[in-house]
This record gives C-alpha cells, sequence and structure tokens, in this order.
C-alpha cells in the first residue's frame, strides 16, 4: 500500500501549492467517484516512489468547489501539475500506473 496522501482545500491551496519550493500534484477528486478511488492508490504509490521530488496532494472538489472551477475542472479525477504557481499539466480521467508515470516523467526524473 503506497503513502497517504494528504489533503488541501481552498482555504490552503495558495500557500501549500503555488507557493511550494517543488512541484505539487493535486489530484480532484470525490467520495461518489468511482474512477477516482481506482485511481488513487496508484497515486499514493507513486507518492511513496516519488515523494522527495513532487509534493502529492488531493482535493475533493465537493468540499473545495473554488479552487477546482478557477482551473477549469471538470471531469474528475483531474490530476494537475503546478510548478513555480502555474499550472504545468493536467491529466484527466483514470489511466494505469505505467500511463501516470510516463506523464509525470518530466516532474520524476
Amino acid at each position: 500500500m503506497g503513502e497517504k496522501m494528504n489533503a488541501v482545500t481552498d482555504a490552503e491551496f495558495d500557500q501549500t501549492v503555488l507557493k511550494s519550493d517543488k512541484p505539487v500534484l493535486v489530484d480532484f477528486w470525490a467520495e461518489w467517484c468511482g474512477p477516482c478511488r481506482q485511481v488513487s492508490p496508484i497515486l499514493e504509490e507513486l507518492a511513496q516512489d516519488h515523494s522527495d521530488k513532487i509534493t502529492f496532494l488531493k482535493m475533493n472538489v465537493d468540499e473545495n468547489p473554488v479552487t477546482p472551477s478557477n482551473y477549469r475542472v471538470t471531469g474528475i479525477p483531474t490530476i494537475n501539475v503546478y510548478v513555480n504557481g502555474e499550472l504545468a499539466k493536467s491529466i484527466v480521467g483514470a489511466k494505469p500506473k505505467a500511463a501516470l508515470l510516463k506523464e509525470l516523467a518530466d516532474f520524476t526524473a
């Protein structure tokens, strides 16, 4: 089992994500979302392997509507990577571990 990912809220987003010294991956998810539950253990595994290079966080879109709206997150799961306060990559939909690793290679290498 992978590392438990910390949650981030609308209120903490600027400080925790946009002002971070290293890239931050945010998994936008909801309790009722089946594909979100599929991708969660994969992200936890990746967090365990790559947390030295990238911070892994998750945001519940039902509890935190402001940030997903600001970044036009319309479908979940959406995995966004932020670098130096900017959205650097957006991955929409559940993907297998190999595909996610490939998408995130720029940030984990």
